[in-house]
């Protein structure tokens, strides 16, 4: 039997989005659909025609550097599972928690707290990385130190990328505020949108590589198989830390704030090492 092709939002969820006339076609609106969209909703369709191939060249740059699956990661399902279960086991937790000690202020600031780890993670990777490779460099042998070396400086460089988007949004947006407050009428009008394009093309980049990046801890699973569990044991400390230092302790009785304190890092720590075991055991 002949297997069928896969639709459009299959492959838009691949790291290669299809070019415009193909994402066109694959949304089967008919023509007067199409005219009637361009009357009634004109700015949308103007969007879709020159957002599209914006965003599908940001993903595919973010996803080159970025690939949704680490090239080289030893993917174990088992530890996946583990590693699911204990997300979904933590989450269960803090919401009950919540719900049980928690007052309005308590559920505000974790969500606080929620937004400000999405935003410093990726920054946290960044000056963690560094710090975990070098020490596992020094302990690693003279022939594991030569292989290292040259996928090293390809997740130095992809690093550099997503540092160098984060450095240039802010420039360009400061660049865009001062032509509006300091220069003529003309160059105040022509520099913003001449700025816009390569700033929303960055924007869209971030987007789409802040989350492999994240997972992929920045390539470093080709440097060494064990790098990823490694940062994701120093960076849940490190995000345990700062929250304490932020928000205080969890509510509810002294018992209940230290295992929520304590119980996540720990759970994630145990399941890091455990993940680095079967590793070994296995000669990844």
């Amino acid at each position: 039997m002949p297997q069928r092709p896969p639709s459009l939002w299959q492959r838009m969820r691949e790291d290669e989005w299809p070019p415009l006339g193909e994402f066109l076609s694959g949304l089967r609106l008919h023509g007067c659909l199409w005219a009637l969209a361009a009357l009634c909703a004109w700015p949308l369709v103007v969007g879709v025609l020159a957002g599209y191939p914006l965003a599908r060249s940001a993903r595919r740059r973010a996803r080159r550097l970025f690939p949704s699956g680490a090239r080289h990661r030893v993917f174990d399902p088992g530890v996946a599972r583990v590693q699911r279960t204990r997300a979904w086991t933590a989450t269960a937790m803090s919401l009950l928690i919540l719900a049980v000690y928690g007052r309005p202020e308590d559920v505000d600031q974790a969500q606080e707290q929620f937004m400000m780890r999405i935003t410093i993670t990726p920054w946290l990777l960044l000056l963690s990385a560094p710090v975990v490779v070098v020490v596992l460099f020094r302990r690693s042998s003279p022939a594991a130190r030569r292989a290292m070396r040259a996928p090293l400086r390809t997740a130095g460089r992809t690093a550099l990328w997503y540092f160098g988007g984060f450095t240039t949004v802010p420039l360009m947006v400061a660049a865009i505020l001062y032509a509006k407050a300091r220069m003529g009428p003309d160059a105040g009008r022509w520099v913003p949108l001449a700025l816009l394009v390569p700033l929303l093309w960055m924007l869209l980049f971030l987007a789409f590589a802040t989350g492999p990046a994240v997972r992929t801890a920045f390539n470093t699973a080709d440097v060494h198989a064990a790098l990823p569990a490694l940062l994701t044991g120093v960076l849940v400390w490190e995000l345990a830390a700062i929250g304490l230092a932020m928000g205080g302790m969890p509510p509810g009785p002294p018992v209940v704030r230290f295992a929520a304190l304590v119980g996540g890092p720990l759970s994630v720590t145990a399941v890091a090492w455990w993940e680095i075991r079967r590793l070994r055991v296995r000669g990844a």
